[in-house]
């Protein structure tokens, strides 16, 4: 391959990897071309890209762009992304691994640094994230209105309570009284 032709395959791989953070590497071997074409349908239903590369310029490109993962470049490279998080798209791949034996997980990368498939899959959805954000958020002025209100609470059970041992005193003796 020309030096040219290297050249405009790592500017291609620079634009396309530019804005990614969350992807998933796999190798696939020994897949015919029926197979592939349906896991690349099957991925792009699910908005979830998938490339080939050659090791040797994703490499280069993924320092550049500050990219870690030193131990995904043996072997063939594919690389999928596009989901909305990184655990969205372990759980897709997950499944269609489990369907695919000739598909197998190097690793992933999680915010440019190299993670585990597992700990990918452990990892929250980006809804799941913000709704424990929030919950956090909120759990100060929860307990704090809890602790606020837990004297009131007892006080009208406590008037309550006297309201109806008075009610139920002055009952008999008001039914004596006419007799």
């Amino acid at each position: 391959m020309s030096k040219q032709i290297k050249q405009m395959e790592m500017d291609n791989l620079k634009a396309t990897f530019r804005d990614v953070r969350d992807l998933v590497v796999l190798s696939v071997t020994k897949q015919d071309c029926h197979a592939d074409t349906q896991v690349r349908a099957a991925l792009r239903k699910k908005n979830i890209r998938f490339k080939m590369v050659k090791n040797s310029l994703a490499r280069r490109v993924f320092d550049e762009l500050g990219i870690k993962g030193n131990r995904l470049w043996e072997g063939p490279t594919f690389f999928a992304w596009g989901s909305s998080s990184i655990a969205d798209l372990s759980k897709e791949l997950d499944a269609l691994i489990k369907k695919n034996d000739k598909l197998k997980v190097k690793g992933a990368i999680a915010e440019g640094l190299e993670v585990t498939f597992q700990q990918a899959l452990a990892m929250p959805t980006r809804a799941e994230a913000i709704g424990r954000i929030v919950s956090l958020a909120l759990s100060p002025a929860t307990r704090l209105v809890s602790q606020i209100l837990a004297p009131a609470s007892t006080l009208a059970g406590q008037i309550k309570t006297l309201a109806e041992k008075g009610s139920a005193e002055g009952a008999p003796a008001a039914e004596s009284a006419p007799a």
